[in-house]
């Protein structure tokens, strides 16, 4: 039974390097709007599309990094990937304009969408076959950690301090960590076959190299079906501060939201743990988007500092039931030889849906203010719920490659 032990040295490096790496995002995501507007003056939409360009090279690298994750040693690449992701934290310091900014802002993108499908991909290396299901649930746990923590410790810092070299500092410590963690893992095994099992690994008739070594294509709807719900946390998560500061009168709540939101997160890892084990992805799937759609509406239908609150919990209960459950459902639709394949697709299509959430509600704030843009969130949200009960579920149990996993 040792060899099917979940929580495993390694396992527990790769989560501790996870978080540290989103740590260092969420500790300056929710600021960096309030940072545009007071140290360069920028507007609402030149915000939007300063933040989009992150998430936009994040999205153009992602689909390379699950095929190098699949064709060269993943160690190498991950250490490649969190070495460039650490780097960049210094360019903020170094950048005195907002078209340097942008530059950095934009590029750090590209080592960060790399990041997360190496490190995703080793963590499901390193778990043991009969674990893999439940294990995916719990890693995102790390990432719900860095959500609670980051934001709240950034705004904190914020509030007494008013220095974001500061956080900037912080930021690049933290990656440091978690760039010396990855470091001590050794080799998992698919690295030591390296490139040479990469022929075996095409699907599509001994190509080195095609379409389905960038993107999932058997897995299409599940990545169509994401994008509305990374549309939806884009808008939240970017414009949830200064939406706070300027609608509702909220100063010192974005980093308590947050942190409600981690917990409903976090409770919904462990709340549906059982249901992972017992393959009924599907089932989590369809619990949370519903939990979340109700978090959404909420927050944009009763104003007040009750339902500001209750919505960030239910977001948060959502958003943890429905993720680990789509990232298992696009993973069993491929060979385990797209394993990079698969993580890049699901991230790459949350990152699709981010991007145009921070853009388009940048655009949508200008226009009609951030109301506007918060009910569109509720509209795309519901659009994917649709679009999951009327097909994504059925085309999933079509092209299920486990039949363990329902």
């Amino acid at each position: 039974m040792s060899k099917d032990r979940l929580w495993n040295a390694n396992y527990c490096k790769v989560m501790i390097a996870n978080f540290a790496l989103f740590f260092a995002f969420y500790v300056l995501t929710p600021l960096l709007p309030l940072y545009l507007k007071e140290h360069f003056g920028a507007t609402k939409d030149v915000i939007g599309l300063v933040l989009s360009g992150y998430t936009l090279t994040a999205l153009l690298f992602r689909p390379f990094s699950g095929f190098l994750v699949d064709s060269f040693p993943r160690k190498m690449v991950l250490m490649v990937c969190y070495t460039a992701f650490t780097i960049f934290f210094a360019g903020y310091l170094a950048a005195s304009t907002l078209l340097l900014f942008t530059i950095v802002r934009t590029l750090h993108g590209g080592p960060f969408g790399a990041l997360t499908v190496a490190n995703s991909t080793v963590a499901i290396d390193v778990l043991p076959s009969s674990r893999r299901t439940e294990g995916i649930g719990y890693y995102g746990m790390s990432n719900n950690l860095a959500m609670a923590i980051g934001p709240t410790v950034g705004i904190f810092i914020y509030r007494y301090t008013h220095s974001f070299d500061l956080l900037f500092w912080l930021a690049l410590v933290v990656a440091t960590i978690g760039l010396a963690v990855d470091g001590s893992l050794p080799p998992t095994p698919s690295n030591r076959r390296g490139r040479n099992s990469v022929p075996q690994a095409s699907p599509s008739g001994g190509r080195l190299v095609g379409a389905d070594r960038f993107f999932l294509i058997r897995g299409w709807l599940l990545g169509v079906n994401m994008v509305a719900f990374g549309f939806c946390f884009g808008v939240l998560s970017n414009y949830l501060a200064i939406y706070g500061k300027e609608v509702m009168g909220i100063t010192g709540g974005t980093g308590t939201y947050f942190m409600l939101c981690s917990v409903g997160l976090i409770l919904s890892r462990l709340q549906g743990g059982k249901a992972l084990r017992q393959g009924r992805v599907t089932h989590n799937a369809s619990t949370g988007m519903c939990i979340s759609l109700v978090g959404y509406t909420l927050f944009i239908l009763v104003p007040g500092m009750v339902s500001y609150y209750a919505s960030a919990l239910l977001i948060g209960l959502g958003n943890g039931h429905m993720w680990p459950a789509f990232q298992n459902m696009t993973i069993n639709v491929a060979p385990n030889s797209q394993r990079g394949t698969a993580n890049s697709t699901i991230l790459v299509s949350w990152d699709v849906g981010m991007g145009l959430g921070i853009l388009l509600g940048g655009v949508i704030s200008e226009l009609a203010g951030y109301s506007a843009a918060f009910w569109a969130v509720v509209v795309v949200n519901a659009v994917g719920v649709a679009l999951f009960f009327m097909r994504t579920r059925r085309f999933f149990l079509e092209r299920n490659l486990n039949d363990t996993v329902r």
